[in-house]
């Protein structure tokens, strides 16, 4: 049923009405915090379902669109919507958060934690305790349930934050640096739960500065800088406009070969293998002759640039 409460934020007269089918959409959003501008005119489209990247590197304005997506802030100018229609409080309990702070209270315990960020979202409180002792099952928490958050380790404390933004089981769950504080096993098991719910059909908003947590995740990204967007659209087609311009070979010997610019624009040693990014009209093959005649390669692989490189380049391009 269409919400009857009022937006957020007026709605420009002009303003073109959302598409039913975007989860998010912002027109010409802008934000200023006095002199400085914080989000410039940004626009961008949310498609329901899936892994949704908002990159940037630090400053470049991604908490302050997700704060206004949020409703936490409002825009100085441009509207947002949400699921087909204007931003308003009646949305805010199908929205689950993660802030990249933490923002849980340190004196109560997790489980009764859990329930009562479950019942501000409209949950009973039976149904609350049900789901948060499957959820902490789930995350190795059973233990720690009757537990101070205090007593949690940062780690923990993350899985404990993460259950809080999904536990009312939202259409919209926004991740702000969610690996954050994670170990390896941890964080593959915090991946493994967003891919889940991106297959029931929920909207997963990403933000984040590493890459290749987003390169893995994400099925369209939108990178920022400035408060303006660099790069928009699905992940595979922005790599495939950078072509395959990349090599990565492992060898053994002398590396001569990377010092040929005529072939070689740029590499990134790694110690036991190395990234190549070709010159502008360089054939991978003369590159492969050329590493034979001076060294015994284990790898000589072509690929499509990773996004970690798209973005120091398109970042780089759009400071200079």
């Amino acid at each position: 049923m269409p919400s009857t409460q009022a937006p957020l934020y007026p709605v420009s007269a002009n303003a073109v009405v959302a598409s039913k089918s975007s989860t998010v959409e912002l027109q010409n959003v802008r934000k200023c915090y006095d002199e400085f501008v914080a989000v410039a005119d940004l626009s961008l489209r949310i498609q329901p379902g899936g892994i949704y990247g908002l990159l940037g590197p630090n400053g470049a304005g991604k908490t302050s669109t997700i704060r206004m997506i949020m409703g936490i802030t409002m825009p100085d100018s441009g509207s947002i919507s949400v699921f087909g229609q204007p931003l308003s409080r009646a949305h805010m309990d199908q929205f689950g958060y993660l802030p990249e702070e933490r923002g849980l209270y340190k004196k109560m315990k997790v489980l009764e934690h859990l329930v009562f960020l479950a019942q501000l979202k409209g949950l009973s409180r039976a149904e609350a305790r049900k789901r948060a002792r499957t959820w902490c099952e789930r995350f190795e928490l059973t233990a720690w349930t009757d537990k101070k958050v205090e007593e949690l380790s940062k780690g923990m404390q993350q899985k404990v934050q993460f259950i809080g933004a999904v536990l009312h089981d939202p259409k919209l769950i926004i991740m702000d640096e969610p690996f954050s504080g994670l170990d390896p096993a941890n964080a593959v098991g915090l991946k493994d739960a967003l891919l889940e719910l991106a297959k029931t059909g929920k909207t997963i908003l990403l933000s984040t500065h590493r890459m290749d947590q987003a390169e893995r995740l994400c099925q369209s990204i939108c990178l920022i800088n400035h408060g303006k967007i660099v790069i928009e659209g699905d992940l595979n087609q922005v790599k495939a406009k950078y072509g395959r311009t990349n090599v990565q070979i492992r060898y053994e010997g002398e590396a001569r070969f990377l010092q040929e610019p005529r072939l070689v624009q740029s590499f990134n040693d790694y110690g036991n293998y190395v990234e190549v990014r070709l010159a502008a009209g360089a054939d991978s093959q003369d590159l492969l002759r050329l590493a034979c005649a001076s060294a015994r390669l284990d790898k000589f692989e072509v690929m499509e640039p990773s996004l970690e490189e798209i973005f120091i380049d398109a970042v780089g391009k759009s400071n200079a």
